[in-house]
């Protein structure tokens, strides 16, 4: 099934780039076109919770630095392709030594949202990478060419709307929604108060930037922290109490800021307080770029 999967894949790039060289000294690194990009393919079995586990040689990312490069991760029962910017992570790879063997192990969490976890490092949101159409955009020019500086209000409308299409109830606090910006999204009614059931959280909860509730029950399904201009740390602080309070509720924590931040979120959250509790296991980082492709994502469906 592998071989199969891959050659398929190849055969698609062929097509849509043309020439496709593999470099010597791997199985797995291939040159794309005439300098267009190196990819690099790893594919995995999808197993138990969804999950997906890849090897990357330590060897093999050298060959990805200083290049338009990508890291095109593929599993069992793939609609599209999934092709991760090597540059966006090389310092989170690079932030920890490989295992033993030389090899890097990322997993890849399959779900309402895609995620790539990077042991010692944490959780990232990559569905702004899935499909065709982001890998030739990515290749054409610049990810962020096309994207608009966002702030903190045009973030949480995002986020809220994105939930809102995905069937979820809505939350945003109160004091912020005179200031949620209906251009970028269609409008979508927020809940009018939390579920009832999180007495001894509720304080903590109702300050959340945004939450997705699943609809018709109490359950929360995810919430969000925009740190636009205040510390990372600010939002790990109250993740982490909301699941130290309440440690059997495991909804997805994620922190959303620019990309200049994502270092210091995977500084922060590997801090001795976020590892003893569990939270640097479970919060997600995205980037506003990743809010911002996968809103469009579900608005062109």
């Amino acid at each position: 099934m592998a071989k199969e999967i891959k050659v398929s894949l190849l055969e698609d790039l062929s097509k849509r780039f043309g020439s496709i060289r593999k470099l010597e000294g791997s199985q797995s690194l291939y040159d794309l076109g005439d300098g267009a990009a190196r990819i690099y393919v790893r594919y995995s079995k999808v197993h138990r919770r969804n999950q997906a586990f890849y090897g990357l040689r330590q060897e093999d990312l050298k060959n990805l630095e200083g290049l338009p490069s990508f890291i095109c991760f593929i599993w069992d029962g793939q609609t599209e392709p999934l092709f991760v910017p090597f540059a966006d992570f090389q310092d989170i790879f690079y932030s920890n030594p490989p295992a033993s063997d030389g090899q890097y192990k990322p997993q890849i969490y399959l779900g309402e949202a895609t995620e790539l976890y990077i042991p010692s490092a944490g959780r990232f949101n990559v569905d702004a990478y899935l499909g065709w159409n982001q890998f030739e955009n990515q290749i054409a020019s610049s990810r962020l060419t096309n994207i608009p500086t966002l702030s903190h209000h045009q973030v949480q409308t995002l986020l809220g709307a994105i939930g809102f299409s995905k069937g979820f109830d809505v939350w945003v606090p109160q004091s912020d929604r005179a200031r949620l910006e209906w251009s970028l999204t269609g409008r979508f009614e927020c809940c009018d108060s939390l579920p009832f059931g999180y007495e001894k959280i509720i304080d903590i909860l109702q300050e959340v930037d945004t939450i997705w509730i699943e609809r018709g029950s109490s359950k929360l399904t995810a919430l969000f922290e925009v740190e636009h201009s205040t510390p990372i740390y600010s939002g790990l602080l109250r993740f982490n109490d909301v699941h130290l309070i309440a440690p059997t509720l495991k909804p997805r924590f994620s922190i959303v800021s620019n990309e200049t931040r994502r270092i210091l979120f995977v500084r922060q959250i590997n801090r001795p307080t976020f590892r003893a509790s569990g939270l640097s296991d479970l919060c997600t980082f995205f980037e506003y770029a990743d809010v911002f492709g996968w809103h469009n994502r579900i608005k062109g469906k």
